[in-house]
């Protein structure tokens, strides 16, 4: 199956090396293209809210899973996905290809901090790559207005880390006004690339438990990871509903 639904957010079927290929075909032809990398808080999210339902549903183009718990979702309703397809590997591959292709960058998201230490790396690292726009996530201006700002730079890749829903919000304007770059939301991203959070061993990644790692060197997240259990009741609730 090309589509997996789960909760009413469609995810799309395909292996990380089927998602690099497509991207690569609509970067080549220029064609405008919105990529959420969603896990079980932004179903959730979705779930609770229309709109943001709405943006998942009409205005993108792919929906990635971006977590263990999406791939299980998947298995408890018969529909399995091959693997997970997280949003800071697309993230720092596609500007790996930017950066050989000297592709036009904008970046927009996270503290002052993390976007300066973003940009240094960038000038060291990345230097090929053409940095269009980067600008941290504390605008006041209205989300239009934004859109109108990064669509005048005219870039090739868009990357938002403005947390959902917003980031969501940010890129589904300028899909549809058919910007043609691929538009992508990155969360907390730039904090791991910027070197100002660490992500999870290798150990932890291969084991599927960055959740783990990321909730005991931030407590803070405790609350944020009580979705979990409600996703899976829902996902299971939904099996049912699906079996009768």
């Amino acid at each position: 199956m090309s589509k997996v639904n789960i909760l009413g957010v469609n995810f799309d079927n395909k292996t990380f090396k089927q998602f690099q290929n497509e991207f690569i075909n609509r970067i080549n032809n220029h064609l405008s293209t919105f990529v959420v990398t969603a896990n079980p808080e932004i179903v959730m999210a979705a779930n609770e809210n229309p709109e943001f339902m709405k943006i998942l549903q009409r205005d993108t183009d792919y929906i990635t899973p971006d977590a263990i718990g999406i791939i299980k979702a998947s298995r408890m309703i018969k529909e399995p996905m091959p693997e997970r397809v997280t949003g800071y590997d697309l993230f720092t591959w596609l500007m790996r290809v930017a950066d050989e292709r000297e592709l036009r960058v904008y970046l927009i998201g996270a503290k002052p901090a993390v976007i300066h230490a973003v940009q240094e790396k960038i000038g060291r690292e990345y230097s090929n790559l053409k940095l269009v726009g980067a600008e941290d996530g504390y605008f006041t201006e209205d989300l239009e207005l934004v859109a109108r700002r990064i669509q005048r730079t005219q870039p090739d890749l868009v990357f938002a880390a403005l947390g959902f829903p917003k980031q969501e919000q940010l890129l589904a304007i300028l899909r549809r006004n058919a910007l043609p770059a691929l538009m992508m939301g990155v969360g907390g991203s730039f904090d791991v690339f910027s070197g100002q959070v660490k992500r999870a061993p290798e150990l932890f990644q291969k084991a599927h438990l960055e959740w783990f790692y990321r909730l005991v060197t931030n407590p803070s997240r405790f609350k944020r990871m009580l979705v979990l259990p409600q996703f899976v009741v829902k996902v299971q609730q939904s099996k049912r509903g699906k079996n009768k």
